[in-house]
C-alpha cells in the first residue's frame, strides 16, 4: 500500500472523530541484530558465525466509538541491505498486518471480522508470534460474548476463487473453527479451547483437492497457592494427517509452570512440559503434538530448536526447566536453563537432546524505548544431532542478539 493511501486513511479516521469517539495513531520501529553459530539447527565443523540485522516498522491506526471499532496495522519487515537504496513504492514493501472492524451489537455481544491477531491464554496454541518481526495474523470472523464468562467463536474459510472450491494459498489451513471459553475470578482463571483445522491435500488419482481434519481440545489453568503462581496446560489432538494416507493422529501436550517471589524484585521458578512424539520406528499413528499457531519462541528455549518452523511430526519433547528474573529499577534480568530429551523412542536409544542456557537483559526508558540484549548456548546431546541430521562435533552452538524498540504515540484524541 502506498504511503499516501495510509495518510488518507489516517485523515479519514480523524475526520470521523466525534464527541464519543477515540482515535489513536501510534508507531513501532524495531531493529534487531542477531549473531548465530548454530541457532534453530546445529552448527557443523564448517559453519561460520553469521550476523544479520532485521527491522520491523509499523503504523497503527485505531478508532472506537460506542457502535464499532476499527484497527489497521501497516507493517514493513526487511533485512538491512535487502532493498535497493533507490527503492520505489512499486516494490510493495509495506503491507497489511491487521485490518479489522468490530461491531458492538450490544453490551455483551460483538462481531469482529478481518485480518487480526489471535491471542489466547499463554499463547501456546494461538499467539501473536511477536518475537518474529513479521508476527502472525489470521483472516477470520469472530463472534464474542463478554459476561460472567467470556466466549469466542472463530470461523475462517479460504478459497482461491469464487468459482471453485480449491485453495492454493499459502496458509496452513483451508478452514478453521474454534471455540474458546474463559472464566476467572480473584483466585483462578480457567480456559477451554476446541479448535478444528481442515488442511488441504491433493488426491492424485482423481486430481481433486481434499481436506483432512485435525482437532485440538484442552484447557489452560492459572491460580496462586501459598504465594506461588501456578499455570498449566492439558491438550489432546486427534484426527488425520493432511496427506493422501491420512494417518491417524493421537497426540497430547501437558505442562506445569511455577513462579515464586523471593522479594518484590526477584522471582524464581521452574516447570515441565511434554509434547508427545512419534517413535522413529514401528509407529502406526502420528503421535506428534503440533502447537500450530502458538508463540513457540516463548517456550522450549530461545534458540528455537523445537517447534519454530521445525521439529513437527518428530519425536516430541520433554522440557524440564528452571528460571529466575530480577528487576532492580528500570533494568530487568532473566535467566533460564532447559533440559531436553525426546519423548518418542529414538532408534539409537539416545533420548537426550541437550541442555540450553538462556540469558536476557532489558532496559526500559519511560515505557517508550526498550533496549534488550540476549545470549543463549546449546550443549547438544547425541539425540539432537540425530534429530537434526548433523554429524556429532565440537563446533559449539550459540546465539546472541541486541534489539531496540521504539513505540511512540503520534496522536490520541481525548477520552470523553
Amino acid at each position: 500500500m502506498k504511503i499516501k493511501n495510509i495518510l488518507a486513511l489516517a485523515m479519514l479516521l480523524l475526520a470521523g472523530s466525534t464527541l464519543y469517539a477515540q482515535v489513536k495513531i501510534s508507531a513501532e520501529v524495531r531493529p534487531r541484530t542477531e549473531y548465530s553459530h548454530g541457532s534453530k539447527s546445529l552448527a557443523t565443523e564448517d559453519t561460520d558465525g553469521s550476523m544479520i540485522t532485521s527491522q520491523r516498522t509499523r503504523l497503527n491506526l485505531d478508532f472506537k466509538n460506542e457502535d464499532f471499532a476499527v484497527g489497521v496495522v501497516m507493517q514493513d519487515v526487511r533485512n538491512w541491505g535487502q532493498e535497493s537504496q533507490l527503492t520505489s513504492n512499486g516494490n510493495n514493501v509495506v503491507y497489511l498486518h491487521q485490518a479489522w472492524a468490530e461491531w458492538f451489537i450490544d453490551p455483551k455481544f460483538s462481531l469482529k471480522a478481518g485480518r487480526q491477531q489471535l491471542v489466547y491464554d499463554d499463547h501456546r496454541m494461538l499467539g501473536s508470534v511477536g518475537w518474529a518481526q513479521q508476527a502472525r495474523s489470521h483472516d477470520v470472523a469472530l463472534l464474542k460474548y463478554t459476561g460472567d464468562v467470556k466466549v469466542h467463536l472463530g470461523l475462517a474459510y479460504h478459497n482461491s476463487s469464487l468459482n471453485s472450491n480449491i485453495y492454493l494459498g499459502p496458509d496452513a489451513y483451508k478452514a478453521m473453527q474454534y471455540l474458546w471459553v474463559n472464566h476467572k475470578n480473584d483466585s483462578y482463571s480457567a480456559s477451554f479451547l476446541l479448535m478444528n483445522l481442515a488442511r488441504p491435500y491433493w488426491k492424485v488419482v482423481d486430481i481433486e483437492q481434499k481436506t483432512n481434519n485435525t482437532t485440538t481440545i484442552g484447557t489452560h489453568l492459572k491460580t496462586t497457592l501459598g504465594g506461588v503462581k501456578l499455570a498449566g496446560n492439558l491438550y489432546y489432538q486427534f484426527g488425520e494427517n493432511p496427506s493422501v494416507d491420512g494417518a491417524d493422529i493421537s497426540a497430547f501436550n501437558v505442562s506445569i509452570d511455577a513462579t515464586a517471589a523471593l522479594s518484590d524484585k526477584v522471582n524464581v521458578g521452574g516447570g515441565y512440559e511434554l509434547l508427545s512424539g512419534t517413535d522413529q520406528e514401528g509407529a502406526d499413528k502420528n503421535n506428534s503434538f503440533n502447537p500450530f499457531f502458538g508463540t513457540n519462541h516463548k517456550f522450549n528455549g530461545l534458540m528455537d530448536y523445537f517447534f519454530v518452523g521445525n521439529h513437527i511430526n518428530n519425536v516430541g519433547l520433554h522440557d524440564i526447566y528452571v528460571k529466575a528474573n530480577a528487576k532492580p529499577g528500570k533494568v530487568k534480568f532473566n535467566a533460564a536453563i532447559h533440559f531436553f530429551s525426546a519423548h518418542g523412542e529414538m532408534t539409537s536409544g539416545n533420548q537426550g537432546l541437550g541442555t540450553e542456557v538462556d540469558l536476557f537483559c532489558g532496559y526500559s526508558h519511560k515505557g517508550k524505548v526498550q533496549l534488550d540484549f540476549g545470549y543463549s548456548h546449546m550443549f547438544a546431546g547425541d539425540g539432537l544431532y540425530e534429530v537434526k541430521g548433523v554429524e556429532n562435533n565440537d563446533a559449539g552452538n550459540s546465539w546472541a542478539w541486541v534489539m531496540l524498540t521504539f513505540k511512540p504515540t503520534l496522536f490520541e484524541s481525548k477520552k470523553n
